[in-house]
């Protein structure tokens, strides 16, 4: 947790946050050969210190929370590469340690970092694009058979919060959400979304609304789509949910699952930073190819905003001076 000892839900609802960006362009862009199905989760045992140097260069850029690299570290995909059940569960808390680790190093006392325990969808084990797509076929308790062990094992890891993400589907939401139960842990849920629907073709109030009476949910959002998706999303979530939401879109460019690459250009603007915390986005950050360098122009942005409305009167928003929204 953040040396101030505040929750993040805490946190969330007096400031805006910068997240950090995408793991897997950052590992890559230290020497590292992700394509192996485990993707970034394949360092968790096999180079674990380039783990930790990523998730410093986001806190050196301005990150205050981190999401671990399990993101596609499963069970079943570390079985396939012959490791047993023991190993791969000491593994998944391995990338809980990491990141804290690397808050504790980054030791900034004013500024907090917390820890959020990437739980990525169930297509993400299959590391074909399924997720997004969604619809895999599967019930909701078949997917929530799924999901539950390891969320257990990362909420005995102790993260600050668990980060439901990339979810394509409602079905796999709800699935997600009743695995959390009994954790202990908060959670955030955030959707992979073409334009204003799921990947799986959900309106987004309908998505949204699966979190809007769950106490354990401390934010809902968007992650893994186009920039271009995520203001009027923002606003859907905040208005269904009531809750703060979180949002770390890709850059822009797309991926083909097929030739495992990216094409296209970044649309990852900075400028777009100020529609999305005006929508109701409190934490703001990158996902795929979404850089250090890109997460310190957010940062930068954020405090642009901040200067320029300390010096203008601001309106009353909820019986709360907005000031006390933006980051000090």
């Amino acid at each position: 947790m953040g040396n101030s000892g505040d929750s993040l839900g805490d946190a969330l609802r007096c400031e805006v946050l910068v997240l950090d960006g995408g793991l897997s362009n950052q590992l890559q862009d230290q020497g590292q050969d992700l394509s192996d199905d485990l993707w970034s989760a394949r360092l968790l045992a096999d180079d674990p210190d380039e783990i930790l140097a990523a998730h410093l260069a986001y806190l050196r850029a301005g990150a205050r929370v981190l999401i671990t690299s399990s993101y596609q570290a499963t069970f079943e995909g570390f079985a396939q590469r012959g490791i047993g059940h023991e190993k791969a569960a000491e593994l998944l808390s391995r990338s809980v340690g990491l990141a804290r680790e690397a808050a504790r190093r980054a030791g900034e006392p004013d500024s907090p970092a917390w820890v959020a325990a990437s739980v990525g969808p169930y297509g993400a084990m299959l590391a074909d694009g399924s997720e997004y797509r969604g619809r895999y076929g599967l019930s909701v308790p078949e997917l929530e058979l799924f999901h539950r062990p390891r969320i257990e094992v990362l909420a005995r890891s102790a993260p600050d919060v668990l980060a439901l993400e990339t979810v394509p589907d409602s079905a796999e939401a709800e699935a997600m959400l009743r695995a959390a139960e009994g954790t202990g842990i908060p959670v955030w849920l955030s959707y992979t979304i073409d334009g204003g629907v799921t990947r799986a073709g959900q309106p987004l109030a309908d998505a949204f609304a699966l979190a809007a009476a769950n106490d354990q949910v401390i934010a809902v959002g968007v992650n893994c789509c186009a920039p271009q998706d995520v203001a009027a999303a923002v606003a859907v979530a905040a208005q269904v949910t009531g809750k703060p939401v979180v949002v770390y879109p890709n850059s822009g460019e797309r991926w083909d699952a097929a030739a495992r690459s990216w094409s296209g250009s970044s649309t990852f603007d900075p400028a777009l930073v100020r529609a999305w915390r005006d929508a109701g986005a409190t934490l703001i950050g990158g996902c795929c190819r979404v850089s250090p360098a890109a997460i310190a122009a957010v940062g930068a942005a954020l405090a642009a905003i901040t200067r320029l409305e300390v010096r203008e009167p601001l309106p009353r928003y909820r019986g709360v001076g907005l000031s006390a929204f933006w980051p000090r």
